[in-house]
């Protein structure tokens, strides 16, 4: 449809974002958070961890082809996804303390979009300068050395994120293994195509979209505000302090009239959002704190004290406008809600810890044959067949035993041996981390309920032990 004559568009073009250098507390943690996320993301698949003969040696390994997840010693199973699940449900509790506590402190520090983000900032200030030479560059006409740094830069850029969609097929297949296999062509095909698509996107939103990521696709800046209370520490400027802003010049000639800010601009230019922190709260503050680092250094050098713009929360910004001293942190974090979002996520955790120590590593399952349901002997003995699956969840072979509990009289055997070895027990190897499927039949008298429930069990006769239980049912006519 066409727009009618002088009416503005439904969407303002976007402005450039060109977030200036800046020293200080906030950018060197800022730093060490980068080199410490890149490093466990680059490094991890190459980690190895000795499982013995019969399981990977990579340390950190989601094995789709055998449906296997291994974190150094501990290794989920299919039918252990609750395990997976629980790790979720603690990353977002986590994300809740987080919010409730510090803000959007996720989002200023580890986000994966701000670090790779923050690192591509940081390749365009190597190849075009600073922000007041982005900022020329950007609009000066195309020419020789601008298409130099602009290929430069792009280069730097695709190189990183090559390297980012390389490094996450490896947490899939056995890294070395595969890096061979994949430089010589050989790999699978899904292998390259998740490598274009993941180095594409990353490419797009780190390099190109930055911001826009964070004020428009994400839906975390909308989902935390009902995280977020007055007790919560924010980045926020203290208007009180600050307004009237006024140059240097002019507060020393009206020293009542002015408050702390000089409108020296240097919040805006650090922001890698673009916005003005003196606005007030808004959806394109990552609490990243970089306007701080801007503020005290300018603080510093005209001589008033630090914290204009500071981490506060609204409640203790209205006490301090009253003339209240500034809480120390500590009480700041821990109230009462930050504290049962603590509770949860430790109980969540040790609650999975204890599973994971607790939990046996052979365990039992069985399916009952419907056809026939049973089958009277010429001993007048009632037989029942069963699928019987033995699962060993350790890297070696285990010999077991199965066994019936609950069913008096009960003979087992195999469909690969005759009735007459039948016995109380059968026994039985399976291999390393596999399951071995045994059919088995088993002959009761005949007199008894017709529906009479039992239990087949599962015990490890090698040193370590450890069995498991399958509730079941014996039909008879």
């Amino acid at each position: 449809m066409l727009m009618p004559a002088g009416s503005s568009d439904l969407y303002e073009k976007r402005k450039g974002v060109y977030p200036k250098a800046v020293d200080g507390f906030y950018r060197r943690l800022k730093w060490a958070i980068m080199a410490v996320t890149l490093a466990i993301y680059w490094v991890t698949p190459w980690l190895r961890w000795d499982r013995g003969p019969y399981a990977p040696d990579q340390a950190v390994l989601v094995d789709l082809a055998h449906r296997r997840f291994y974190m150094f010693a501990i290794e989920i199973w299919p039918h252990e996804f609750y395990y997976v699940a629980g790790l979720l449900i603690m990353a977002g509790i986590g994300l809740f303390l987080v919010t409730s506590a510090v803000g959007r402190a996720w989002c200023g520090y580890a986000c994966p979009q701000t670090v790779w983000t923050d690192l591509y900032q940081h390749v365009e200030r190597f190849t075009d300068g600073d922000r007041n030479a982005q900022i020329r560059l950007a609009k000066a006409p195309w020419s020789a050395a601008k298409i130099a740094r602009r290929l430069a830069k792009w280069s730097i850029w695709l190189g990183i994120a090559f390297a980012t969609g390389g490094a996450w097929i490896f947490y899939f297949a056995d890294a070395p293994r595969l890096s061979h296999d994949f430089w010589a062509g050989s790999a699978a095909p899904v292998a390259y195509a998740t490598v274009a698509v993941l180095t594409a996107t990353t490419l797009l939103l780190g390099g190109f979209m930055r911001e826009q990521v964070c004020i428009y696709m994400c839906p975390w800046p909308r989902i935390q505000t009902a995280m977020l209370d007055e007790k919560s520490l924010v980045v926020t400027y203290k208007d009180w302090r600050g307004e009237q802003r006024g140059s240097v010049k002019k507060a020393q000639a009206k020293p009542d009239l002015f408050g702390d800010c000089i409108d020296c601009n240097q919040c805006v230019a650090v922001c890698p959002t673009g916005i003005d922190i003196r606005e007030g709260a808004q959806v394109g503050c990552i609490t990243c704190a970089l306007c701080i680092d801007a503020c005290d250094k300018v603080m510093a050098q005209v001589g008033r004290p630090r914290g204009l713009i500071d981490y506060c929360t609204q409640e203790d910004a209205e006490a301090e406008k009253q003339g209240a001293a500034p809480r120390p942190v500590l009480k700041t974090l821990l109230r009462p809600r930050t504290l049962a979002y603590a509770a949860v996520w430790l109980s969540i955790g040790a609650a999975m810890l204890f599973a994971l120590g607790a939990r046996t590593r052979i365990d039992i399952a069985a399916q009952q044959d419907r056809n026939p349901i049973f089958v009277r002997l010429s001993d007048g003995a009632i037989r029942n067949a069963y699928m019987v699956k033995v699962r060993n969840m350790e890297a070696r072979p285990r010999p077991v035993t199965v066994a019936v509990e609950g069913l008096p009289g009960a003979m087992l055997w195999t469909d690969a041996m005759p009735r007459e070895q039948a016995a109380a027990t059968v026994t039985a190897t399976v291999p390393a981390d596999s399951v071995a499927k045994l059919r088995l039949f088993i002959a009761a008298p005949a007199p008894g309920p017709q529906r009479q429930d039992f239990a087949f069990t599962v015990r490890a006769t090698d040193r370590e032990g450890g069995g498991d239980r399958e509730p079941a049912r014996f039909e008879r006519p």
